[in-house]
């Protein structure tokens, strides 16, 4: 028996209602409707033209999320194979041509959204939710996000996002960023930095 495409709706904004396919629970976890909620109300207007980055993509359910609610261009990177072709399924079936797809390893493609953000002289939202580390090959994912994080120029970070596991600490400090807040959802914490 064929199983049932999993998919969920984008809640606001020109795409409100749209729906996105999700990829199968066993590669990417979609990130919980609570914690969506809390994080577009809590930067709601800072969004609108803004550049946003989603690090682990998935299915692209929060940088087309925020490209309905006004962002004017996603970057997005995945490395799972059939996450990416949900991925690029979701942004053709949006029709917009806002959205760019970096595929492979996020912790090499890093380096070309850098480079790609200093040379157009702009600033991002960098919104990061790596696969959890309980999961099979992935128990140094949380070190080499935080390596990630700390190699960021503080001159193309507006703000970066962590989705991670409650019980994790996090540094009040990584890089050239530091810790404004953090808000748990059940097994969930969206923790947020800025520039020091």
């Amino acid at each position: 028996m064929k199983s049932k495409q999993i998919t969920k709706k984008i809640v606001a904004g020109k795409y409100k209602g749209k729906t996105i396919l999700l990829p199968s629970k066993k590669t990417t976890r979609s990130s919980k409707s609570i914690v969506l909620e809390s994080f577009f109300n809590t930067i709601q207007f800072e969004i609108i033209d803004a550049t946003f980055v989603e690090v682990f993509s998935g299915s692209g359910s929060i940088g087309l999320e925020a490209l309905s609610r006004g962002a004017n261009e996603i970057l997005f990177m995945e490395k799972d194979k059939d996450a990416l072709k949900i991925l690029k399924q979701n942004i053709a079936n949006l029709g917009s041509d806002a959205c760019s797809v970096y595929s492979g390893d996020s912790f090499n493609n890093i380096n070309e959204i850098i480079a790609k953000l200093k040379r157009e002289k702009k600033e991002a939202y960098f919104y990061i939710d790596p696969p959890f580390s309980v999961r099979e090959g992935m128990e140094d994912i949380y070190d080499k996000t935080m390596d990630l994080i700390a190699s960021l120029p503080k001159t193309v970070v507006k703000l970066i996002i962590i989705e991670h596991m409650s019980g994790l600490e996090i540094p009040e400090i990584i890089g050239a960023f530091f810790q404004i807040k953090s808000k748990k959802f059940g097994n969930t914490t969206l923790t947020y930095f800025q520039n020091s």
